[in-house]
């Protein structure tokens, strides 16, 4: 019987994925192999699956250099011609997708059916962005002056830099690198230093559209390192939009370096989303989405719910249903469909865990479910732990902060207003939801006083946005927006046209010139 890793190999023999742990990639040229080595190990099974260069200075300017070139001919290409490549980008994701989305799986650690669905994510985006592409409409204008034409249009912006995170190691660039592509943009893309070899398989699966249209050398560039590498991206004036996934901590330092030249930052940065569930909730919608909100890709997504608002009178036996359901649950290889949830992604990961579980109960938090490290047979990468679950006041340091991993914290209201207020009172704003069959709850929680956050549902979770919406969200998360609606105006300029065809040159406030 194959072990996994022999499993994964197979992968990306299909792939046509050979080991390259070259630094850089701006399409058929790998070049720089004399930085510190990045190791990619599987949370699954603790196994080194490969090696890669981190780029050095002199690696990261021959990549920028190479896709401004590319951007002179990229930007004259018309868009639906634009939209056409990336069209052919989606068709060769869905002929490799069982294979990519395995080793998104192992690599990252996210159950097989999440790898899955991130893959069909960026089929999904191929397709918005090959309609998007005959859709970067302008808007006309009246003018106040005689014979005047007055519109305006969009243009390229240039060189995109896209800074992704482990937890979605393929499907957030693609949000930004497919619309960035048929806006007429070239894309310079950082992966997550803890996932290399993902983005290696989506740059060969580019690769090979773009070479069979004579793309420009340059258009996609890959460049992998740790936070350094995406401090250059940062700090380079040439990079007019930086879009950043990531950590609250790390992206505030991303968005100062990004401000300071006067650039452009998309900033998609931390969550700690709430459902509240209404004494007027579907009691199976409502634990159905909480169990699947806090479990999801291991409580690893900017959108996990992290804290359950319920309401008084339901409290009780909704928390004894929470705990059965997670009774049930089947932690293990996330290569295994059985499985619920897969391992965190990383020591570190579950460090970060363990304090928390800690720094609860210290809190005095009540625990409803016990969490913890998992080990013996099939947990030995160290990296398995328990979904944990507690009820605790909203105002706690602890809830108050982001902790990415399985960990729910309920909390008690008595009245829609404090429930909307407790869902508001963090300094986080990404995604929330409420569920409810009371209309008035509903409209009062998606009115402009109810939920502050980028994303407001009822009835269903706080995970699983549908791209054609754009996705983001408020205060310290951020305030970018990506993927669906008019998140394009964001990786284009605008520009305001005047056209006089007339014989005379009126000018404004009625000033004349003798001449």
């Amino acid at each position: 019987m194959k072990t996994i890793t022999e499993s994964i190999k197979a992968e990306l023999n299909k792939l046509h994925v050979k080991p390259v742990n070259m630094a850089v990639s701006t399409g058929t040229q790998w070049f720089g192999d004399s930085g510190e080595l990045l190791r990619s190990v599987s949370p699954v099974d603790g196994e080194l699956i490969a090696q890669v260069y981190q780029a050095s200075v002199t690696d990261y300017e021959q990549a920028v250099q190479q896709a401004q070139r590319a951007f002179e001919a990229w930007r004259l290409v018309p868009a639906p011609k634009r939209g056409e490549i990336v069209r052919q980008v989606g068709e060769a994701l869905r002929a490799q997708k069982p294979h990519l989305g395995r080793l998104v799986s192992y690599e990252m650690g996210k159950s097989l059916q999440e790898g899955l669905g991130e893959v069909q994510e960026m089929i999904d985006v191929a397709d918005f962005a090959v309609g998007l592409s005959r859709q970067l409409y302008g808007l006309s204008m009246h003018s106040e002056r005689v014979q005047h034409r007055m519109f305006e249009q969009w243009h390229p912006l240039g060189a995109v830099g896209i800074i992704s995170a482990f937890n979605f190691p393929v499907a957030v660039w693609s949000w930004n690198a497919f619309v960035a592509w048929v806006c007429g943009d070239v894309c310079l893309w950082k992966p997550s230093e803890k996932t290399p070899l993902t983005a290696v398989a989506c740059q060969k699966i580019v690769q090979g559209v773009f070479e069979a249209n004579q793309v420009p050398e340059g258009v996609s560039c890959l460049v992998q390192g740790d936070y350094s590498v995406g401090e250059m991206i940062a700090r380079d004036g040439r990079i007019p939009l930086v879009s950043a996934t990531g950590s609250t901590r790390m992206d505030k330092k991303v968005g100062a370096a990004v401000g300071a030249r006067l650039g452009r930052a998309l900033l998609e940065l931390g969550g700690n989303n709430a459902v509240i569930v209404s004494e007027h909730a579907n009691m199976d919608i409502a634990l159905t989405s909480a169990v699947f909100g806090a479990v999801g890709t291991a409580g690893q997504r900017c959108t996990t719910t992290r804290r359950l608002i319920v309401h008084e009178s339901i409290l009780e036996v909704f928390k004894k249903k929470l705990a059965h359901a997670y009774s049930q649950l089947k932690i293990g290889s996330p290569l295994d469909e059985t499985n619920h949830m897969g391992p965190l992604i990383d020591a570190e990961a579950v460090a970060v865990y363990r304090q928390a579980l800690e720094e609860a109960v210290n809190q005095g938090a009540e625990t409803v479910v016990e969490g913890g490290v998992l080990r013996g047979e099939g947990y030995e990468s160290g990296c398995y732990v328990k979904p944990a679950v507690f009820q605790v006041e909203n105002h706690c340091e602890i809830v108050q902060t982001e902790t990415f991993a399985p960990i729910l914290y309920i909390i008690p209201y008595s009245t829609i207003g404090e429930a909307i207020a407790l869902q508001n009172d963090v300094p986080q704003g990404l995604s929330s939801s409420i569920v409810t069959n009371h209309l008035q709850e509903s409209e009062a929680f998606l009115s402009c006083a109810g939920s502050d956050c980028g994303i407001a549902n009822v009835n269903i979770g706080t995970s699983g946005a549908e791209i054609g919406g754009a996705f983001g969200g408020e205060k310290e998360t951020g305030g970018g927006r990506e993927s669906g609606s008019d998140a394009w105006k964001a990786y284009m300029r605008r520009q305001t046209n005047t056209v006089n065809y007339g014989d005379e040159l009126p000018l404004a406030q009625g000033i004349k010139f003798d001449i």
